[in-house]
């Protein structure tokens, strides 16, 4: 199981917590993207193996969004902060 370490709530586990996607991907301007850049972002995803950011869901706590820097292949867990507007952008 993993624990994150929640920056409002401390060390909660998992069950508490629902991912919510890869935060390292910027979604298009639909205003200015045609439909096989929507089509590529929605469904073409990337496997990535080693540390990777995440966005979760703090459900059962402070329900606030946190990105999550996680290795995939160790589930070890190197940082945790709460998610800002622009965090997928920045990485």
């Amino acid at each position: 199981m993993l624990r994150f370490d929640c920056p409002f709530c401390g060390k909660r586990d998992e069950t508490e917590f629902v991912y919510g996607g890869d935060a390292s991907r910027t979604r298009p301007d639909m205003s200015t993207t045609d439909m096989k850049v929507w089509n590529d972002y929605v469904f073409l995803r990337e496997n990535p193996k080693g540390p990777h950011a995440e966005y979760w869901f703090h459900q059962q706590g402070c329900r606030s969004w946190l990105k999550v820097n996680r290795d995939v292949v160790t589930n070890e867990i190197s940082d945790v902060t709460f998610a800002t507007p622009d965090a997928g952008d920045s990485e």
